[in-house]
């Protein structure tokens, strides 16, 4: 009985222990990294739509109302949407949480009782084994020295049990309030990202509404918007007519048997394949901005039946924004097209990259650039009250969507 009574050491109760140790650091591990790339991404697009916000306010410095002010609309309200999914995705994460918490209550609840019923039935048995005597007199009654001698050791043995046990009660008293402190905090998470929803969807609704009356008011000036659109046709046209007549005067010279320095060449080939091995990883050509346009066709935005096509995509950015070369490269050219202003191409090998409106340029034919560095500033409209350069990408002759070669902001 005294053997049975000093080993009676709760294995088990560790072995739990461990198992919920390892299973939950696992769980939570994996949650927390969901949670912490939501919160970024919320972050993110709390950002740009602020950004977009501070553009439109620009723009409502005109007394009319814009194409751009639509354009910037249907941008923040897309922003809007996907910050509405971010939340909930938050709020489904928050939700598991929760659970996952409540069940490692319910469970670390349900060992402190098990062990606390351990205790009191280590107390019981010893009290029946002791009949219960104090320690000297147990010690005492023993039949000889050597009984005498194994209840002293079971008393000491019986002690440190009692005492360690004491502490894996306190231990788990402690560590089962943290968990319901951490239940109450993450409980309130949710409800602030709820308000946080509801607020953001409230939101969405008047920028809908804005928009519809924004459109409304557009659809009343077709004939200003038809002129509009015809200019901007033109004159992306004869971008697109200057740039293929670079492209062949560039293939008539490689043509006219005139060698080329072999060093050369090889910069040109090796400029080329780093500028394909970056694609979906290049810098923007601007720090900040709003995609307005995006390339290839699609539907005009307020006049029914009418496709625009795009050659590349439109960013408005801040005023006096700075415009950089988005790859290592040499100056193609520069020029002066209306309607778009200062344009200018920067080959990189193979490659082709166009930045169209911009003002200042800072570079000249045949000039070497890095990445980064600065070629002008984006044209500032001041009747619209807006900042917005046409960026174009091309292998060769094809034209190619710049936004699979730009990284994700």
């Amino acid at each position: 009985m005294n053997h049975l009574l000093v080993t009676y050491l709760p294995c088990r109760f560790l072995i739990v222990f461990l198992m919920t140790l390892f299973l939950c650091f696992g769980l939570r591990t994996s949650g927390q990294t969901n949670r912490d790339q939501l919160n970024q991404d919320r972050q993110k697009l709390e950002s740009e739509i602020e950004y977009t916000t501070k553009l439109l306010d620009q723009t409502k410095k005109s007394k009319e109302t814009s194409l751009h002010d639509l354009q910037l609309l249907n941008s923040r309200i897309k922003k809007r949407e996907s910050l509405i999914t971010t939340i909930s995705k938050e709020i489904d994460e928050v939700s598991r949480k929760i659970r996952e918490d409540q069940r490692l209550i319910d469970r670390r609840s349900r060992e402190l009782n098990e062990l606390k019923e351990e205790y009191a039935r280590m107390i019981y048995y010893a009290y029946k084994l002791t009949k219960g005597q104090n320690r000297l007199l147990f010690v005492f009654s023993a039949r000889d020295f050597n009984q005498a001698y194994q209840r002293l050791k079971y008393y000491q043995q019986y002690s440190a049990y009692r005492r360690k046990q004491a502490d894996r009660i306190r231990e788990a008293q402690v560590a089962l309030s943290r968990q319901m402190n951490a239940f109450e905090l993450t409980r309130a998470e949710k409800l602030k990202l709820a308000e946080s929803e509801a607020q953001e969807k409230s939101k969405l609704d008047k920028e809908k509404q804005q928009k519809d009356r924004t459109v409304q008011d557009l659809s009343k000036k077709e004939k200003q918007l038809l002129a509009t659109l015809r200019a901007n046709q033109k004159a992306l046209q004869k971008l697109q007519q200057e740039i293929e007549r670079i492209l062949a005067e560039e293939a008539r010279v490689r043509a006219s048997g005139k060698p080329v320095d072999a060093g050369v060449k090889a910069a040109e080939m090796r400029l080329s394949s780093n500028f394909a091995a970056n694609r979906g990883r290049l810098p923007w050509p601007t720090d900040q901005g709003v995609v307005t346009s995006t390339f290839g066709e699609h539907p005009h935005p307020v006049l029914k039946y009418v496709k625009v096509n795009n050659n590349g995509i439109d960013i408005m950015t801040s005023q006096n924004a700075s415009v950089k070369a988005v790859f290592n490269g040499v100056v193609s050219k520069v020029l002066s097209i209306p309607n778009l202003n200062k344009v200018v191409m920067l080959r990189h090998g193979d490659y082709l990259t166009v930045y169209s409106n911009l003002d200042e340029v800072t570079v000249t034919g045949g000039q070497t650039v890095v990445t980064g560095q600065v070629i002008g500033k984006a044209h500032y409209n001041r009747e619209e009250g807006k900042s917005e350069i046409n960026f174009q990408v091309w292998q060769a002759k094809t034209i190619m969507d710049p936004q699979d070669w730009l990284s994700n902001r």
